[in-house]
């Protein structure tokens, strides 16, 4: 069976210094068979917590932070990230190659995305929740976890993405609905069991669906079946695949087991290789 295409690859706001992981990307994309990626770089303006301390610390992240911990996105400068993915296409035309963006909490920034977007073509738009309020401003749930009940923080999640899809108009790609679950606690609560949560997630999927939008299958942590079995009967038609590779090494990670996945429940390749999969 064929892999489906890669569409979320990028390198968080550091495009400028690793055009060569985007060029090992397409490497590794031509290596396993791929027929497309897409690089959909973050485009975040919320201005969060990140981690001083715990697993969850990040060097390049504390380095763009302020000494209160607050990390305000730099800048995006869509020009060279553009001029980037043009020499990736020139070196490699053999692998379909699109432009693409991550739109962070779009329905909180529709004045600061649609300067940029204006400023030339991004073939791929994916919406993306990462962060929550909490604590007079904004957190991702790894920071609201140890003191708020997580159970409630993934009710908080889902609403506020049933709230994004329904308020914003930017993006055709709902990316990573169970972000939550990659840092659930599960030592302190027990395993992520998404059936507690049934109504929340249809209620966004179902939001999504007549949005008319797709449902991103990411790969970083394999989405949950029961998802997917959810999106199909609350109407969703398309799904798209993304591995999340912030390097070239896990440029379309799980996919085979992604499509297996996909298949099961009735979605198929489009006619082109780049397309979105339907249902069939």
């Amino acid at each position: 069976m064929p892999l489906p295409p890669d569409s979320h690859v990028h390198s968080e706001w550091s495009w400028d210094t690793r055009v060569g992981d985007m060029e090992g990307s397409c490497a590794r994309a031509v290596e396993i068979g791929l027929p497309a990626i897409a690089f959909t770089e973050h485009l975040d303006h919320t201005a969060w917590r990140v981690a001083t301390e715990g697993p969850y610390v990040s060097d390049h992240l504390t380095s763009l932070a302020d000494p209160s911990g607050i990390l305000t996105p730099p800048a995006f400068d869509a020009a060279g990230y553009l001029a980037a993915v043009q020499r990736c296409r020139e070196r490699f035309p053999q692998l379909r190659i699109l432009s693409g963006l991550e739109l962070g909490e779009p329905h909180r920034h529709a004045d600061q995305i649609a300067r940029v977007l204006s400023a030339g073509r991004f073939d791929r738009l994916l919406g993306s929740l990462h962060t929550l309020a909490d604590q007079d401003g904004f957190a991702e749930p790894w920071a609201i976890y140890p003191h708020r009940d997580p159970h409630e923080v993934v009710r908080a999640y889902l609403a506020d993405v049933a709230t994004m899809v329904t308020t914003s108009d930017t993006f055709d790609v709902l990316a990573h609905i169970d972000y939550p679950v990659r840092s659930w606690p599960t030592e302190d609560v027990g395993p992520f069991d998404p059936s507690v949560f049934e109504d929340e997630f249809r209620e966004a999927l179902r939001v999504t669906a007549l949005s008319g939008r797709a449902l991103e299958v990411n790969t970083r942590l394999p989405l949950h079946s029961t998802v997917l079995g959810w999106w199909h009967e609350e109407g969703g038609d398309a799904i798209t695949f993304g591995s999340d590779a912030h390097l070239p090494a896990f440029v379309g990670h799980g996919f085979g087991e992604a499509a297996q996945l996909a298949q099961a429940y009735g979605f198929r390749p489009g006619r082109n290789p780049h397309d979105r999969w339907g249902r069939g």
